[in-house]
């Protein structure tokens, strides 16, 4: 089996809010948002994310949305090109709303990691988590 494109498939309370802070952060639009989906192009490889309403993701999964409180569904992880992309995507982040949960120029008991690797973790207002990473090796 040979897939052609791959994509993720996320939960949220909100359409709108999800939105702004995807746009705030640089993410594309992909195609037209409706009231029960938005869906963003990342990366240059424009990876695709659509967040759908929780019900209407929920009918499609046939079991429960994650509680995010309790844990994660999954965590993406994003690389950018500079140390200075890093640290703009960091206050970019705080400024739409998101939540820093790590960041490796504050945080500094493991990262800048034995790998040389500046680490950030951020969770959306919905609380999808997303790894940022930065190193001169990549």
């Amino acid at each position: 089996m040979k897939p052609k494109r791959i994509w993720a498939n996320l939960g949220v309370e909100s359409i709108d809010r999800t939105q702004d802070f995807y746009l705030s952060i640089g993410f594309k639009l992909n195609g037209n948002p409706t009231e029960d989906l938005v869906s963003f192009l990342v990366g240059d490889d424009e990876f695709i994310i659509h967040f759908f309403k929780k019900e209407r993701l929920k009918d499609s999964l046939e079991g429960e949305i994650a509680d995010l409180n309790q844990g994660n569904e999954v965590m993406f992880s994003l690389s950018t090109e500079s140390k200075d992309e890093f640290d703009s995507w960091i206050n970019e982040v705080k400024k739409a709303g998101g939540t820093i949960l790590f960041d490796s120029n504050i945080d500094r008991k493991a990262f800048y990691d034995e790998n040389g690797y500046f680490v950030g973790v951020f969770a959306d207002p919905d609380g999808h988590k997303f790894n940022l990473l930065y190193s001169d090796n990549m």
